[in-house]
């Protein structure tokens, strides 16, 4: 097993490959994205700083530091092309991407294949924290009733209407409408913007999953305790992701901060 590299964004995601690699003894690096990454989580461990667009500099440490593995963990906020300020590295690559890095899953497949060109073995964090990911079924005491499971398959029909199109992750679905779609904005934001669209009567739900053919060693779904809290505050009823596809953080926490506030989480076998 060659020494990995921890491609740190925000969130609590890095600091758990850590907590991993540390418990199993591996040798590990990590590469912290600025003004992405927690410096609290990083700042313990061997790393180095690198802003999103300077590649050539991030390359040139993965090859100092004998990096063979990587795996990219956290949340990115895709910056500006003025706040990008891409090396000349970046630029080629964006050059030789042309149109097709206008959605997301398009795009992070364009990085795959540029860090295996280098000779880099690309993970996914659930290769790294096998239990990582959320099993069939409820997770907590809370199960959702007929209306909640009619609402789960509607808005697992309308992600795989738009899979196609690369746009999101998510939907909030209320008795059978749908209140809002995740675009570019991400789970957090769609999930306020429904706060004020819900109707009376029954919650809704927020169905998360991954696209089809979506690219997961990068691009994962994920919630976490403050994903229920979200949810709680926006007068929904639950939460409903992708069984083996998603990604789980502080499951206890979050059971408990589900259990408490009556959320629902169920994890939805994909071909459901």
């Amino acid at each position: 097993m060659g020494k990995l590299c921890i491609v740190a964004g925000g969130g609590r995601l890095p600091k758990l490959l850590i907590d991993a690699c540390r418990a199993d003894g591996r040798d590990f690096f990590v590469l912290a994205l600025k003004g992405q990454a927690d410096p609290e989580i990083v700042e313990q461990v061997p790393h180095e700083w690198i802003r999103m667009g300077a590649a050539g500099h991030g390359f040139t440490i993965l090859k100092e530091q004998g990096v063979t593995e990587l795996v990219m963990a956290g949340q990115v906020r895709r910056p500006s092309l003025l706040d990008l300020r891409p090396d000349l590295r970046v630029m080629k690559f964006f050059a030789r991407l042309g149109r097709k890095g206008v959605g997301d899953d398009g795009l992070l497949r364009a990085v795959i294949d540029e860090l295996e060109g280098e000779g880099y073995r690309v993970i996914g964090a659930h290769e790294v924290l096998p239990k990582l990911t959320a099993d069939e079924g409820p997770l907590g005491a809370v199960v959702p009733d007929d209306q909640a499971m009619h609402d789960i398959d509607r808005g697992m029909a309308v992600l795989s209407a738009l899979s196609n199109v690369d746009i999101g992750q998510a939907v909030v679905v209320q008795q059978g409408i749908v209140l809002g779609v995740e675009a570019v904005e991400g789970t957090d934001a769609l999930i306020e913007r429904c706060k004020a669209l819900k109707r009376d009567g029954l919650g809704g739900v927020l169905v998360k999953f991954s696209k089809r053919g979506q690219e997961t060693r990068v691009d994962m779904p994920t919630i976490g305790p403050e994903t229920i809290r979200k949810v709680a505050e926006a007068g929904l009823r639950g939460i409903a992701v992708g069984a083996g596809t998603t990604i789980i953080l502080d499951v206890e926490e979050l059971v408990r901060t589900a259990d408490k506030a009556g959320i629902f989480v169920v994890g939805v076998a994909s071909g459901k």
